[in-house]
C-alpha cells in the first residue's frame, strides 16, 4: 500500500496515520505490514517526506514545527522498531533514518540536520562470522539529544548517543556516546572542544552579519558546561 497524501488513515490490518494538519508537499508512505502507527503533530513542517514501514509493529512520531525550517527525510522502520523525532527538527536536504530489528532512533527537540546526513541503527544487511555463524553487525538503538547540530555529511550509527547542545563536524562518523555541549569530529568522532554552545542564526541570513561574540545572538536554554570529565573515553583511540 502506497499513500501519497498525508492525512488521517486507518486500515483493517491495524495500520494507522494520526495527522490533522495541512497537506504536505511531497509525501510517499509505503506500508507493507500490520499494526504500524504514524503520529505527526498538526503543526509539523515537512518537506520531502518518504516513509517505508516494511514489517509489523513499527512506530513513527514527529513533533511540532514552530518556526524552524522543514524536515526532509527518508525513513525506514522495520519489525518492532521505533523512530521518534521531537519538535523543531529541520534538515537542509534529505536525511536518511533507519531502525530495524526492534531498535529505536530517538531525536530530541530543536535538532539541526545539514546535508547528506544518515542516522542508522542498522546496516541494512546482515554480516556473519564464517566460523561461528554469529552475527557481527547487530542492530543497536540511537539517541540524539536536544539542540544537536549534525554538520554536512555526518552520520550516526547504531549504539551511538549524543548529548544536548553538541555539534558534530563535517563528514564525521558517530559510533559511540558523546557528551553534551562539545564539538566532535572525525571517523570515529572524537571530542575536540568542550563547553560550547551554538545558535541557529545564520551568518549571512540573520543580522548582524558579523557575529564576533555571544552578544550578537539570542541565547537559547542550551548553554551549559560539558558534564563529563576531561579524560572521558570519547577522546581515546
Amino acid at each position: 500500500m502506497i499513500i501519497r497524501e498525508l492525512k488521517a488513515f486507518e486500515d483493517d490490518r491495524g495500520n494507522r496515520i494520526e495527522y490533522a494538519g495541512e497537506h504536505a508537499r511531497e509525501v510517499k508512505i509505503t506500508i507493507r505490514g500490520e499494526n504500524n502507527r504514524i503520529a505527526i503533530d498538526s503543526t509539523a513542517r515537512l518537506g520531502r517526506f518518504v516513509v517505508d514501514m516494511d514489517c509489523d509493529n513499527g512506530s513513527l512520531t514527529i513533533g511540532a514545527g514552530q518556526g524552524a525550517p522543514p524536515l526532509n527525510a527518508t525513513i525506514r522502520i522495520g519489525q518492532d522498531s521505533t523512530v521518534t523525532i521531537g519538535d523543531n527538527v529541520s534538515s537542509t536536504n534529505t536525511c536518511v533514518i533507519s531502525a530495524t530489528e526492534g531498535t529505536s532512533v530517538t531525536i530530541g527537540n530543536d535538532v539541526m540536520l545539514a546535508s547528506s546526513n544518515q542516522i542508522r541503527a542498522d546496516d541494512g544487511h546482515a554480516i556473519f562470522d564464517v566460523e561461528t555463524g554469529d552475527r557481527v553487525n547487530v542492530s543497536r538503538s540511537i539517541s540524539i539529544g536536544n539542540h544537536v547540530w549534525l554538520g554536512m555529511g555526518a552520520a550516526v550509527l547504531g549504539g551511538a548517543s549524543i548529548g544536548d547542545g553538541t555539534v558534530i563536524g563535517y563528514g564525521s562518523l558517530v559510533t559511540r556516546a558523546l557528551p553534551n555541549n562539545c564539538v566532535a569530529v572525525g571517523t570515529p568522532a572524537k571530542v575536540i572542544r568542550r563547553n560550547v554552545a551554538w545558535e541557529r542564526a545564520h551568518l549571512s541570513l540573520s543580522k548582524p552579519f558579523y557575529k564576533p561574540d555571544a552578544s550578537t545572538v539570542e541565547k537559547s536554554s542550551y548553554w551549559h558546561m560539558t558534564e563529563d570529565p576531561e579524560d572521558d573515553s570519547s577522546e581515546q583511540d
